[in-house]
């Protein structure tokens, strides 16, 4: 079976795994599929003889098929164009004929291998087992335009712009690698450039001469985030992994890839740099097609009437309990497994079921009264298979000891859990393909009311619950009250609720951190000691935080490992002051004080000259502009300037640092570890200033 394809020439060119290496083989007479409905004043026949002279269309015909998941075949025009890249002009042309809605089109906006394999019917899973190359060179290089230093495999190569493009190419001629690991895509057009440079008329990356840029760099927004999409590359015979630009394999590995393969019909390079929701609508299409429903290249879904109350009960999200702040002995954690997805699943939610016409009158979503048919959905369809892969995957990891098998399992199970974690919110998606806003209401319904009936059921038998956020509780004792064993517990709730309750951690101890400027606990901040075990669980804090430097990340944990120790303040500040002596001795190695952010605009929009605007202005003059969703790693240098010398990046071997500003930073750490036993930042302060000398106990285990 082909594991990855190339569109040239108008040919489709499929390449698959053979004992003697990888083999190709040529379509010739692919032709790409869409389709056109009509409504309103639109009439397919106008359509149909204006597209038979269209100079982008190979033929035209009606047929029938379903238009959504609540209607019956109804005529369509399915229209053959003549390659990939025509699809969207001739259904933009389409789309813009009479008023907007009149004709609409379907199966448009496929990647061109998923595609590809949809409609010729052809798995992308590989016959066999693919071959892997990382490939990295320094960014600084790849913006020069001059690499002297690559790593291939783990192997560096230093030498000349020759000697590069020959190490390259004599690694590849040796592994025959199927796929490419690289730091950035644009290696891609950058060696190709050095090489015509050079006159170097034979190299390729691909088993074919030649490279294809599939698309330019973009910048996106995605729920108030702004995102980066670098330019994508497409080489013939080999799949392109760039691990800047990819969510699942940075999320699972090799396997947890292939198993999304397998289950989407997406080929490995689209899988690769493809987001969640994107991989589980390639499930969805291929579920609805399987169907007979086309999918629609936009939505003309509409919300349908609600009550007052039901605007009033549906719009109200997942059920949380506010955190009790403070540091609490003997808890423990209890999930529900999969809770959203197996909601969809045992309640049959489903866009085409929920507040259907046939049983208008029942009231089957807690709550909101919303409907559901009796008829399965198509969505707990797509999704079943999915849970009971995980719960087997998950069952045959706790059995193994081998560890190769297990790093096999461990990213199937995260790929399936990254598709089902989407899955709930996707439902509310106003761009999703087959989303409904009704579904995500009635799953969130559906889950408070059984994290209501689980509060009930830990409280009448003798537990308490101290936090609880959508699928997880973590509770104590009730003192005085007898105790049902946890275990008895979770399966009793487990089968009133129908949706398994799993025991999932004790901890000798856990502290939830209160607000920065309230008393009131933060939902997502915690941090505890695993019961009977040397290891700690950190959420929400600042070493959990990605723009946190590596110094401070190291100094939250160990003041941590101090109040485990001690469970009082006073040891924690003296421990810190150490940390404080340490930074402002100048001794800290600058790149553990790296700053990584993510950059939301371009430099000259920042209204406010911010250590990252000064960070881009200072990469701009580097030649190393940075678009927004890129990132950018500095070093804080002096906070009080208003130029580009307020920081140095990351590259640049500058050893001052800012010891007021990292100090900072560390008292802001050292607040959230002491928060939740009363004490704030101006408690810490008062004590270091107090505090003329260290305890011998604040020098133990330190170094």
């Amino acid at each position: 079976m082909p594991f990855t394809f190339d569109y040239l020439d108008g040919d489709v060119l499929e390449w698959s795994l053979t004992a003697d290496g990888a083999e190709c083989s040529r379509n010739p007479s692919y032709e790409p599929t869409i389709y056109v409905s009509a409504h309103g004043g639109g009439d397919l026949a106008e359509v149909s003889e204006v597209l038979r002279g269209h100079p982008q269309v190979a033929r035209v015909r009606v047929v029938e098929e379903r238009t959504g998941f609540r209607r019956d075949p109804e005529p369509v025009l399915r229209v053959d164009v003549v390659d990939l890249d025509a699809v969207t002009g001739v259904a933009r042309e389409i789309r813009g004929w009479r008023k907007p809605g009149e004709y609409r089109c379907y199966n448009v906006d496929f990647d061109r291998e998923f595609r590809y394999c949809l409609e010729a019917g052809v798995s992308p899973v590989p016959a066999g087992e693919l071959t892997v190359l990382p490939i990295s060179v320094p960014e600084p290089q790849l913006v020069g335009g001059r690499v002297t230093t690559v790593e291939l495999g783990g192997e560096t190569v230093d030498g000349t712009r020759e000697d590069v493009l020959e190490a390259v190419a004599g690694r590849l001629d040796d592994d025959d690698p199927d796929v490419l690991l690289l730091n950035a895509s644009e290696i891609v057009p950058t060696l190709y450039e050095q090489a015509e440079r050079l006159g170097d008329r034979e190299f390729r990356l691909g088993r074919l001469p030649g490279w294809q840029q599939l698309a330019g760099e973009s910048t996106y927004a995605n729920d108030g985030r702004v995102g980066h999409s670098p330019a994508r590359y497409n080489l013939p015979g080999r799949a392109i992994v760039d691990r800047s630009n990819t969510c699942m394999w940075n999320r699972t590995n090799l396997d947890g890839c292939l198993y999304l393969v397998e289950r989407s019909g997406k080929p490995l390079q689209e899988v690769a740099r493809s987001s969640i929701g994107n991989v589980l609508t390639a499930i969805q299409i291929r579920e609805a097609r399987r169907r007979g429903v086309l999918v629609p290249w936009n939505s003309w879904r509409h919300e349908r009437f609600k009550t007052m109350r039901q605007l009033r009960e549906a719009d109200r999200g997942g059920f949380t309990f506010a955190p009790k702040v403070g540091l609490h002995e003997e808890v423990h954690e209890l999930d529900f497994a999969s809770l959203y997805p197996t909601i969809i699943v045992t309640r049959n939610v489903s866009p085409e079921r929920i507040r259907c016409e046939c049983h208008a009158d029942r009231e089957d979503v807690p709550g909101v009264g919303y409907s559901i048919c009796d008829e399965p959905g198509y969505l707990p369809d797509v999704l079943e298979p999915l849970i009971e892969d995980r719960d087997r995957i998950k069952a045959e990891l706790a059995e193994t000891d081998d560890p190769e098998r297990g790093k096999a399992l461990e990213g199937r199970s995260n790929a399936i859990k990254w598709i089902l974690v989407s899955c709930f919110g996707y439902q509310g998606f106003s761009n999703a393909k087959f989303g409904r806003i009704e579904c995500h209401e009635a799953i969130n319904a559906f889950a408070r009311e059984i994290l209501l009936r689980a509060k009930e059921a830990f409280e009448a038998n003798g537990w308490e619950i101290v936090h609880g956020i959508v699928d997880s509780v973590w509770v104590r004792r009730i003192e005085g009250e007898a105790q049902t064993p946890l275990c008895d517990l979770a399966e009793r709730i487990s089968r009133e609720v129908g949706i398994r309750l799993e025991y999932e951690a004790a901890y000798d101890w856990i502290a939830f951190v209160p607000l920065r400027d309230s008393d009131a606990g933060a939902l997502t901040k915690y941090f505890g000691k695993v019961a009977g075990e040397d290891e700690y669980t950190y959420r929400g804090i600042e070493c959990r935080q990605r723009s946190t430097p590596a110094f401070v990340e190291r100094a939250q944990k160990d003041l941590i490992r101090v109040l485990d120790a001690h469970r009082e303040p006073e040891p924690v500040c003296d421990r810190l002051k150490l940390w404080v002596e340490r930074l402002r001795g100048g001794t800290v190695d600058p790149a553990d004080l790296l700053i990584d952010n993510r950059v939301s605009k371009r430099a000259d929009e920042y209204s406010r000259y911010t250590r990252t605007a000064a960070a881009l202005e200072r990469a701009a003059g580097r030649g190393l502009d940075r678009s927004p969703g890129e990132n950018v790693s500095y070093l804080v240098v002096d906070d009080e300037r208003r130029s580009r010398d307020r920081v140095a990046l990351a590259h640049e071997a500058i050893s001052e640092y800012d010891v007021d500003f990292y100090e900072t930073l560390l008292l802001r750490a050292a607040t959230s570890v002491l928060s939740p036993l009363g004490w704030r930042q101006s408690a810490i302060e008062i004590a270091l200033a107090g505090s003329r000398n260290s305890t011998l106990s604040a020098f133990r285990n330190w170094g």
